[in-house]
C-alpha cells in the first residue's frame, strides 16, 4: 500500500467516526440525556492486534 492510499484510508475512517459521533451526541442532547451546562466526553481509540490505546477527553458546552 502506498502512502497516499494509507492516508486516504485513515481519513475515511476518521470522517465516519466524526460524523457518527456528532450524530450520537446531538441525539443524546435532544433526548434530554444530559444535565448541566457541559457534557463531559471521552473517546477511546484502540486497534486490534496492537498496543494502541489512545484516550481523548473533553467537554462540550450545551445549548
Amino acid at each position: 500500500m502506498n502512502d497516499d492510499a494509507f492516508n486516504m484510508s485513515i481519513r475515511k475512517f476518521l470522517k465516519e467516526v466524526g460524523i457518527t459521533s456528532q450524530r450520537k451526541i446531538e441525539e443524546a442532547v435532544r433526548e434530554g440525556q444530559t444535565g448541566g451546562k457541559k457534557l463531559k466526553v471521552r473517546m477511546t481509540l484502540t486497534a486490534e492486534g496492537t498496543g494502541l490505546n489512545h484516550v481523548v477527553e473533553g467537554e462540550i458546552e450545551l445549548p
